[in-house]
């Protein structure tokens, strides 16, 4: 009877395991709800910030053919050619139970940090998330210039990303820094997600690249737009919004790919469970079905001793 005892306290301690499981998921789908609904919210604030500095460097782009000169834009948008610095900024999470998530974003920031390293650059690392700190100072200590709790402990604003897009500039231009990037997880859905990379100092070269198409946002039917001030001054307010955005995307990807990612780990864990307690019965119950047969047949072959 102790293998029956065994069988039974296992059965209760799964079932312990299976209510926190459950539990996990239910939060981390209630929280992964809200963070879809930022991305979403996000995107069109998003689109028009990008579309509106497009216009202004078509417009610029279109004026030096117009006037036969060359404009120099703003150091944002100007690739170094001989950068030399690098600056990743990576965001994991605080905690665990989240399945493959903080693995993937330290291994990104590993096949990034050795990239650079293997084309002669140096490379510093700012890491956002208690797990990634702890993965990465075991080896790239000297690496991290500073760490912080996660994008998604205490919620998500829009002033943390402003907060991030200062430390950025003033890495920037103090010299600390050449490139800024940024490593984070992509959301698709609470199943799809992939690692990306983002230069956002200075911008990727595809915002300061003007096409043939990007001609039509010149004008609206037949109104063409005017600019006051200038173009350039608007550039000056708009382009560090746009690292900003840029920065806010990151974050907001990232907190809804840890959610999604720990609710189909709850998941996951909450159905191994049933299957563990439906295997678990069924051997106790043929262990039990054995023992009161065995009991039984030494009840019968003693009665007939008799």
């Amino acid at each position: 009877m102790a293998g029956l005892k065994e069988l039974r306290n296992r059965q209760m301690s799964i079932k312990s395991t299976q209510k926190i499981t459950s539990a996990m998921k239910m939060v981390a789908s209630s929280r992964l709800r809200k963070a879809q609904i930022m991305v979403e919210k996000s995107k069109p604030y998003s689109e028009m910030i990008h579309t509106a500095v497009k216009r202004i460097l078509v417009a610029v782009r279109e004026e030096e053919k117009t006037k036969k000169i060359s404009y120099v834009l703003p150091s944002v948008l100007r690739q170094k050619t001989n950068a030399k610095h690098y600056l990743l900024f990576t965001f994991s999470s605080d905690r665990g139970l989240c399945g493959s998530y903080n693995q993937n974003v330290f291994k990104a920031t590993i096949k990034r940090i050795k990239e650079l390293q293997n084309m002669g650059k140096t490379v510093k690392v700012v890491c956002y998330g208690k797990k990634i700190y702890t993965a990465l100072k075991k080896d790239y200590a000297d690496l991290i210039l500073e760490h912080y709790e996660s994008v998604s402990t205490n919620g998500l604003f829009y002033y943390e990303a402003i907060d991030i897009g200062k430390i950025i500039g003033k890495c920037c231009t103090d010299g600390t820094c050449d490139v800024c990037e940024l490593v984070y997880s992509e959301f698709y859905s609470a199943l799809s997600r992939e690692m990306v990379v983002k230069q956002v100092y200075p911008l990727e070269e595809k915002y300061a690249y003007v096409s043939d198409e990007d001609l039509a946002l010149l004008k609206v039917k037949d109104a063409y737009y005017d600019y006051e001030p200038d173009k350039f001054k608007l550039l000056d307010v708009l382009l560090p919004k746009l690292v900003v955005d840029n920065i806010f995307t990151a974050m907001v990807n990232s907190q809804a790919s840890e959610q999604g990612a720990r609710m189909t780990a709850m998941d996951n864990a909450t159905r191994n469970a049933k299957d563990m307690i439906d295997s678990l019965t069924l051997k106790y119950n043929s262990m039990r079905q054995s023992a009161i047969t065995t009991e039984l047949n030494e009840i019968i072959s003693g009665a007939e001793a008799l």
